[in-house]
């Protein structure tokens, strides 16, 4: 996952609403949002190359979300970061006694920000800070660095969904995720990919022959708890591959 936008509300008719892109290389096997055979309380979609998932829900609220920290000449991980959120929508561990069991092995994943809810609270861990963070009502960001860390499409993906929060659809929330627009050479952030890579990866919806956004994904928490999850998959170029559409009580 690469790109989410968020907000949570707590108390509000609709808690939790999220908006978010998964970025990866096409030839990365994949298999669409789905119910999981061998855990039926999750609903996410999976990398079939490592096993875990990116974003997806699970039994009793739960949520989870991950987006990959971009440090180029890190080492890889010895374990997929992905299984650190089918971990916890497959388990029944509170969210202090899973953070407790990251802390003891985030060093065996390369960096990552990792959201965890449980429809009562929302919290929001970066492996670089050390220390999981809750989170007060507000609308938030996440690429692939800090927090709100302000990336123009970043920036760009909040303004959109701070204007349809007074009536959040999936099909507005997928629509602000399709934005194609690239930012300014001088707004691009150096995080050591080279210019050329920092342009592409600097909007909102990402396509090329090779790498770019494979899945969008739009989830309303309401608050008796019900769940409406809607997934749009994508290949090459951007072309549309597929949408699933998930409502769960």
């Amino acid at each position: 996952m690469c790109l989410i936008v968020f907000a949570w509300r707590p108390g509000h008719a609709q808690p939790l609403v999220v908006a978010a892109n998964r970025d990866e290389f096409y030839a990365r096997p994949t298999k669409p949002l789905a119910q999981w055979v061998e855990a039926p309380q999750v609903f996410a979609g999976r990398d079939l190359q490592a096993g875990g998932t990116w974003l997806g829900i699970g039994a009793n609220g739960r949520f989870a979300a991950l987006t990959n920290i971009r440090e180029p000449h890190q080492p890889p991980g010895r374990h997929s970061r992905g299984e650190l959120v089918s971990d916890f929508l497959s388990g029944n561990q509170s969210i202090a006694e899973y953070f407790e069991d990251v802390d003891r092995r985030r060093l065996s994943y390369a960096g990552f920000n990792l959201l965890l809810g449980d429809g009562d609270q929302l919290w929001h861990f970066n492996s670089k800070e050390l220390v999981p963070q809750p989170l007060s009502a507000g609308l938030y960001g996440l690429s692939n660095a800090g927090l709100d860390t302000p990336w123009p499409k970043l920036l760009r993906a909040k303004a959109a969904l701070a204007e349809v929060l007074n009536d959040p659809q999936p099909q507005a929330l997928l629509a602000l995720l399709e934005d194609p627009q690239p930012a300014q050479f001088s707004e691009l952030p150096d995080t050591g990919v080279g210019l050329a890579t920092e342009k592409l990866l600097s909007s909102v919806f990402i396509a090329s022959p090779n790498y770019g956004t494979r899945a969008s994904t739009a989830l309303i928490v309401n608050a008796d708890g019900s769940r409406v999850m809607v997934e749009h998959s994508f290949g090459p170029l951007g072309g549309r591959l597929g949408e699933v559409r998930l409502e769960h009580p």
